[in-house]
């Protein structure tokens, strides 16, 4: 993490907490050392932020900082809690703990609004025995995708015929029961769309695939203007049919 960054996450999680913190609580929470703690409390004390406390105590940043406060209505932390309990449902681990802890921020920060610990909310998420959690490789994945990577992958079709793939991952397609990975085949050449459950990631290379992710998916949702049907659509076909040419035959195959 990017010192800039991690020092407004520091303001992030001390503006979460209500009694002081060590810096030891607060390197692990980070990912990083007790003195870049030490390091990061003086530049912010610096910049006029009202930190108190020293080494071996704890700090506290005091209430009235810079950091805007979240004004949610009542059915948008309703929206918030549900769309954050969805992920911690379904999502893989890192995704998992990440909205629970994002859930968590955004209460403490709140300005308006019942207390966090008033009661349950009002709706709540709740995955059906058919909906399956990510597989590991999800956040393998994503953060090829963020990075811009090249993947070498093991994949496995809807006839179990495996075969070996060099993909540029663009974007994970979340549907209730399946994560579908849209990218680029390097064997095809051409847009494909892999499910994750079927996939091994066996290496993240080190190769930025050429050109900007935002113009590839720019590219992908112009040729795949019904992309939400692809998992209609066999990965096993030597080209890509639109989903207007996908017969009710196709239809009930699994890409």
């Amino acid at each position: 993490m990017a010192r800039t960054a991690r020092i407004f996450e520091l303001l992030v999680v001390l503006r979460a907490r209500r009694a002081p913190v060590t810096a030891s609580e607060l390197a692990r929470e980070l990912g990083v050392s007790p003195r870049s703690i030490y390091r990061d409390i003086e530049t912010l004390r610096a910049i006029g932020a009202p930190v108190d406390g020293e080494a071996g105590v704890g700090y506290l940043l005091k209430q009235g900082f810079f950091l805007p406060e979240f004004a949610f209505s009542i059915d948008e932390l309703d929206a918030l809690a549900l769309g954050l309990g969805w992920v911690q449902q379904r999502a893989d681990p890192v995704l998992a703990r990440c909205s629970e802890s994002a859930l968590a921020k955004i209460l403490a920060v709140r300005a308006n609004g019942p207390p966090p610990n008033e009661g349950p909310p009002a709706i709540v998420p709740a995955a059906s025995v058919s909906e399956r959690l990510d597989p590991p490789q999800a956040a393998v994945l994503r953060e090829a995708i963020r990075r811009q990577r090249k993947v070498r992958i093991q994949y496995a079709d809807a006839f179990a015929s495996p075969s070996e793939r060099i993909v540029w991952p663009i974007v994970i397609v979340y549907f209730d029961d399946v994560r579908v990975l849209a990218a680029w085949c390097e064997l095809r050449s051409a847009f494909r769309h892999f499910r994750v459950d079927r996939l091994e990631v066996q290496e993240t290379l080190d190769e930025r695939y050429p050109g900007r992710r935002q113009s590839i998916m720019t590219r992908w949702q112009q040729q795949d203007r019904d992309w939400r049907t692809l998992l209609t659509v066999s990965d096993a076909a030597q080209s890509y049919p639109s989903a207007s040419s996908v017969t009710s035959a196709a239809m009930s195959k699994e890409s």
